[in-house]
């Protein structure tokens, strides 16, 4: 019983082992799955060589090119005026600014001016005795005295023995005294140097003023300028008069400005140079942040791409027969966004955005718009 167990056991294994080995040949010939080839679509552009104007980029904030913060000479108590001493406030040019009570200096003024008239009434006699032939203008420069207007000029001298005479009776430092005490008192009124804005004020009407006192600061607002900072080795491209291309930083405003200025000494920590850009506009502001580019030389035979579609070996990206090459090319200059370059061939296809993962042998299909 024991040997006929043992036999179908046996028997049952040898069929086992043949399916199993008739399931590990037909395994082993059945064909391997092809992987299906990934084409990427790509965006192409042709290319056009032609002139390219290269813009230097640069940036600053706009200040107002006449400016004059305003100081007192004098002392004295602030006087209300007519118009506001505020910031915001516009003048006029010669307007007043600033009036200060003058009344206690005016009145020394006057007196000192008295005493001059006096001393020229005082020697009219010995003129008319010893100086007859230059009495009559003397005497006619007192009839143009008028204490309340500006002292006039004294009559010229005609003769050595005439200036010793008018000299030694002090008249002549009497009245270069007494112009220096109306050229003082003229300092108590203080005007617009020219039609702008009073950005800062510092002392409101009754303040007490004080000689050498910040007053405030008045700007002209018909034009601006910007200072810009370039780089040395494109100095030999900024010209004064030169007209630049200005905008905001929402890209808003489009603004023309022109170099007026170009320092001349280079900045040794930075290495770049220095130019102004006026620019006149009446929706501009002092302190509004501008970006500027200025014109540089015209390339030849170039085209414009993005920066990021030239590769660090020098190379970029061509399409050929619906496959990625490398072209070697040679960038004349870059910009944040942009590289210009030269040697590649009118026509030949080339990357417009760049492809992840890219890399010469690629298989793509240009992007085709319905």
């Amino acid at each position: 019983m024991r040997k006929i167990i043992l036999s179908i056991i046996g028997i049952l294994l040898i069929v086992m082992s043949f399916f199993l080995a008739k399931s590990l040949i037909a395994s082993k010939n059945k064909p391997k799955p092809v992987l299906e080839k990934v084409i990427k679509t790509v965006f192409v552009d042709t290319v056009k060589n032609g002139q390219i104007q290269i813009q230097l980029p640069a940036n600053g904030s706009l200040v107002a090119k006449r400016r004059v913060e305003i100081y007192s000479e004098v002392q004295g108590i602030f006087k209300t005026g007519n118009v506001l001493f505020k910031p915001g406030q516009r003048f006029s040019a010669g307007q007043t600014l600033i009036r200060i009570d003058a009344s206690e200096y005016y009145a020394s003024v006057q007196s000192s001016k008295s005493n001059l008239y006096n001393a020229i009434a005082a020697i009219m006699p010995d003129l008319r005795l010893d100086f007859p032939e230059v009495y009559q203008k003397w005497q006619d420069y007192l009839n143009s005295f008028d204490l309340s207007k500006s002292t006039p000029k004294l009559p010229e001298m005609s003769s050595e023995k005439e200036n010793y005479f008018i000299t030694g009776r002090g008249i002549v430092s009497n009245y270069y005294n007494l112009k220096n005490l109306e050229q003082r008192l003229t300092k108590y009124i203080i005007t617009a140097p020219f039609s702008g804005v009073l950005t800062e004020a510092l002392v409101t009407e009754g303040t007490l003023i004080r000689n050498g006192q910040k007053l405030g600061e008045f700007i002209d607002t018909s034009e601006y300028e910007m200072e810009v900072a370039i780089s040395k080795s494109y100095a030999n491209l900024l010209k004064v008069g030169e007209e630049v291309a200005l905008n905001n930083l929402d890209n808003t405003g489009h603004y023309v400005g022109t170099i007026s200025r170009v320092n001349g000494s280079v900045d040794q920590a930075t290495q770049t140079i220095t130019a102004y850009i006026d620019v006149k506009d009446p929706n501009l502001k002092e302190g509004i942040y501008l970006e500027a580019h200025i014109k540089g030389e015209t390339v030849e035979d170039a085209i414009e791409i993005d920066r990021n579609l030239v590769l660090e070996s020098q190379e970029i990206f061509i399409v050929t027969n619906e496959t990625l090459d490398a072209l070697p090319v040679k960038p004349i200059y870059f910009s944040e966004t942009k590289v210009v370059i030269k040697g590649v061939p009118d026509g030949t296809i080339i990357l417009k955005k760049a492809v992840p993962g890219s890399y010469a042998g690629m298989l793509v299909k240009p992007f085709k718009a319905n």
